[in-house]
């Protein structure tokens, strides 16, 4: 007897054989047609905002149970969590100093589980570390995404920030590290996706907590973007002149689409009914 597919399975067999183009063009239309979905059901879009930070907080404590299950950390990215717990360091510094709010709860919460995952890693599963596949070189970073010199991926991130940060009237120095974290968080995941890209197979949960990433990535963009048109542009002039506030939108942009490629393999993977996720060569 014959299968009878469900119309999603339908739509989605027809997008798995379009061009990549033709794919592309879908996902781009799919974003913006979410982005007005967004608009009309939150109606303060600032819990867009704590929404993305609950959703990276619910990843990290899915990585939680997979070290606590499985005692192994194997296709995780060290450095990946090592520099997701700088930036929000460095977040959480600039929250407490500049503006006080359920932020930084959240912030302060996700650096702690980070800083746990951090340690696992290092030292209790150290056995099963892939270190040979967490490979990305700092200067990676740099040359490809902010492009700028070859330097270790801090300073790049450092420099920029001094040239390009907030024209408001707090303190130079939290101006700076704000611009920091933002840097920062634009290329943190990186190094994740290479150790992906290298091991070609990803086992669910780091593929759950990665996905979380994407999702918290695009509420986050989707804040600001809604910001700036709600405010039709004052938003912008807020957040001072200069190029720091199209810096900010650039920033949200990048880490959206530096996850869209793996959220696209694994929602296929989720209605293959697949429970490890195989990725093709040149994804990610």
């Amino acid at each position: 007897m014959k299968e009878t597919k469900t119309p999603i399975h339908v739509v989605w067999s027809w997008v798995r054989r379009q061009p990549p183009k033709v794919k592309a063009f879908l996902a781009v239309v799919t974003g913006m047609a979410a982005l007005v979905l967004l608009r009309f059901i939150v109606h303060d879009h600032d819990n867009l905002f704590v929404a993305a930070e609950a959703v990276h907080s619910i990843g990290i404590c899915v990585l939680i149970y997979k070290l606590m299950k499985e005692k192994t950390c194997a296709g995780l990215s060290l450095k990946s969590q090592e520099l997701t717990a700088i930036f929000l360091a460095v977040r959480l510094y600039c929250s407490f100093v500049m503006e006080y709010d359920i932020h930084t709860i959240l912030d302060l919460a996700t650096l702690g589980t980070t800083l746990w995952v951090i340690y696992m890693i290092r030292f209790k599963l150290r056995a099963s570390y892939m270190e040979d596949k967490d490979n990305f070189a700092l200067y990676y970073v740099v040359s490809h995404v902010l492009l700028i010199l070859k330097l270790p991926l801090l300073v790049p991130c450092a420099v920029l920030a001094v040239l390009i940060h907030p024209s408001t009237s707090h303190n130079i120095l939290n101006r700076i590290s704000w611009a920091l974290c933002v840097y920062l968080e634009a290329v943190s995941v990186l190094p994740q996706l290479r150790v992906m890209q290298n091991t070609k197979i990803v086992e669910p949960f780091t593929a759950h907590y990665v996905f979380a990433l994407g999702v918290a990535r695009f509420l986050s963009c989707a804040h600001w973007v809604l910001q700036v048109v709600d405010t039709r542009g004052r938003l912008l002039v807020a957040l001072g002149y200069g190029l720091w506030p199209s810096m900010v939108l650039i920033s949200e942009i990048v880490q959206t689409f530096i996850l869209a490629d793996f959220c696209y393999y694994y929602v296929k993977s989720v209605f293959g009914g697949q429970l490890v996720l195989r990725l093709p060569s040149g994804v990610v």
